[in-house]
């Protein structure tokens, strides 16, 4: 039961009180001197609740509200030491903006009042102003000059992060203003007369024309990425592919699609996309490469649509703003662009839909649920067959290693917090439940991956749920320290290393270069491979309290390892690891 707090009696007691009333769960941070007042607060005023989520690097501590975000669709707080802890998390902010995830990230800076500074170090880690820093990629940021500001600063940047579309924000307090008096004339806000802005709606005409067009299309796609942000547009989602027979691909920017429905052809949208006469994009990120190519060895674009097909999109994504990153993607020519909330627009489409149905004739869509549902099954016997070439090599394949991951997790209550594995999960796994897959890290920064899994297991406390992290090698070495926030913590998360002893990305790039340039493509693993010598992950995870195994590098020893860690995760309720050595793809 939450204890009730006492009124706040330093600005940094209030800024805690703001949390608390906001039902903020958790603080992630790495300590520092510029929020020494908000850390007395957080402990001795609140009684560690908001709890403190102890990490060694503060863009671990960002990247575990990120996930947290995404698993739970609320906000937790990540705090930053002024201007060098804000320096280390910008890599984390910005894979949350670009993610658009709602975050709040405070810190501390100052004195501002250069007269009260400590000589030397104040100096050095007080900007003018501080947001400046990351302004370009968070959709707000504050820095409230006076105690009685506090309470609407907070409230502000709680209700921009989580207005859509969502992204993290930055608020950064003087320390002067943490560390003075509250005064008894203050009035608190009644938080029940702030509510939060609801979700904007479509057009009523353009949801008409749409439904039209979907009805009557011969060949159309669905092409879902963000869509999951809400489970309850999945549900939307699935009852309109139901109702019209719509093929759907999901791009997996969050979970959008069963993988187990018959409408699901993820995985084959690139060759449909020749033929189609409709395609109907939602709540993507970048439409305009839906439907276009670039190879790696070339800059020219290639699109996959014939001149033909109609295309819409449904989505709040052009409603980011910015500029100072390029994220936003190059515009896409569009038949209908409805600016709106998948979540208000898809059950609105659907109604609509079913109006224009009537009583026709089902016949057309029960043929083409058919013909997509063959399409669907033929394609998972392939994925089948293909993840057994090679099932004995060692290094061990990936097909291998993603099949022996789900016989082994298939009867248990568990949720994908981080990781892709080539792609083999999403052809193996049956992902039926919107909060069994967060999406990646948006951004593209390493560094995310075992803090993302941490924060998928705080959004999961209190429950059985098997937090698996699949964990590329190049990642983890980034913020190595998460494991020791896994284990101070206590959080039981499966990671099974993807370790291929290989910055593979950066590995595909040489090989093309050099192929071009008729170089020795066998050079290519000059400052790539991490092989020379190679990290023994294993003990890199026990030297931090986490439970470890490995190296495994012969595909029969992987069964019995991630039997030994699934012990420790399940009965024991804390962090285990298994490296295994893999195939480069």
């Amino acid at each position: 039961m939450t204890v009730e707090l006492s009124r706040p009696t330093y600005g940094s007691d209030l800024t805690i009180w703001m949390m608390r009333q906001m039902g903020i769960p958790y603080i992630a941070l790495n300590t520092g001197s510029s929020f020494k007042w908000l850390q007395d607060s957080m402990v001795n005023y609140a009684g560690n609740n908001p709890e403190i989520i102890q990490c060694t690097h503060e863009e671990i501590a960002v990247a575990v509200a990120h996930a947290y975000a995404k698993a739970t669709g609320k906000p937790m707080v990540a705090a930053a030491h002024n201007v060098v802890g804000l320096q280390h998390a910008t890599m984390a902010i910005y894979n949350a903006f670009t993610d658009r995830a709602p975050v709040i990230v405070i810190g501390g800076t100052g004195p501002m009042d250069a007269t009260t500074r400590r000589p030397g170090i104040d100096w050095l880690h007080t900007a003018l102003v501080q947001g400046n820093l990351v302004r370009g990629f968070v959709k707000w940021d504050d820095q409230p000059s006076s105690v009685a500001a506090l309470p609407d600063s907070f409230l502000r940047g709680y209700q921009t992060a989580m207005m859509h579309p969502q992204g993290p924000v930055y608020i950064c307090y003087d320390a002067t203003y943490q560390a003075e008096l509250v005064g008894e004339k203050l009035e608190l806000p009644i938080l029940d007369r702030y509510p939060m802005p609801t979700s904007p709606g479509p057009d009523p005409d353009a949801i008409r024309t749409l439904a039209a067009w979907l009805v009557e299309a011969e060949n159309p796609l669905v092409v879902a990425d963000h869509v999951g942000n809400n489970p309850q547009a999945v549900d939307a989602l699935i009852e309109l592919a139901e109702l019209l027979a719509l093929p759907v691909a999901d791009r997996g920017g969050r979970y959008n699609f069963p993988t187990t429905h018959p409408l699901n052809v993820t995985g084959q949208e690139l060759e449909m996309m020749k033929d189609r006469d409709f395609v109907l994009a939602l709540e993507s990120r970048d439409v305009y490469g839906l439907f276009h190519q670039r190879g790696l060895h070339y800059w020219q674009t290639e699109p996959f649509i014939p001149p033909s097909c109609k295309v819409a999109s449904i989505s709040l994504w052009d409603m980011r703003g910015g500029g100072w990153n390029q994220d936003y993607q190059r515009l896409a020519p569009l038949d209908l662009n409805i600016v709106a909330s998948t979540t208000v627009t898809l059950p609105m489409l659907v109604e609509e839909c079913r109006k224009l149905l009537g009583n026709r004739s089902k016949t057309r869509y029960e043929r083409r649920a058919r013909a997509v549902g063959q399409m669907h099954l033929a394609a998972k016997e392939r994925w089948q067959q293909q993840a057994r070439e090679g099932w004995n090599a060692s290094p061990i394949s990936t097909g291998r290693l993603a099949t022996e991951i789900w016989d082994g997790i298939k009867n248990e209550d568990w949720v994908l917090g981080n990781g892709g594995l080539a792609g083999w999960p999403h052809r193996l796994w049956d992902f039926t439940k919107p909060y069994q897959y967060l999406g990646g890290s948006g951004g593209g920064g390493l560094g995310y991956g075992f803090a993302a899994s941490m924060g998928a297991a705080l959004a999961n406390r209190g429950t059985d749920r098997v937090i698996i992290n699949l964990q590329s090698d190049g990642d983890l070495m980034y913020t190595p320290g998460a494991l020791w926030t896994a284990a101070h913590h206590k959080l039981p998360v499966l990671t099974v290393m993807f370790n291929n002893r290989n910055l593979f990305n950066s590995d595909e790039h040489a090989r093309i270069v050099a192929t071009q340039r008729s170089r020795p493509v066998e050079n290519r693993g000059v400052g790539v491979w991490m092989d020379d010598p190679p990290i023994d992950f294993a003990k890199l995870a026990e030297a931090q309290g986490v439970f470890g195994i490995g190296p495994v590098t012969k595909p029969e020893q992987i069964a019995q390892a991630l039997k030994e860690a699934m012990r420790v995760v399940q009965q024991e309720r804390l962090p285990a690891l298994v490296d295994v050595v893999c195939q480069v793809r």
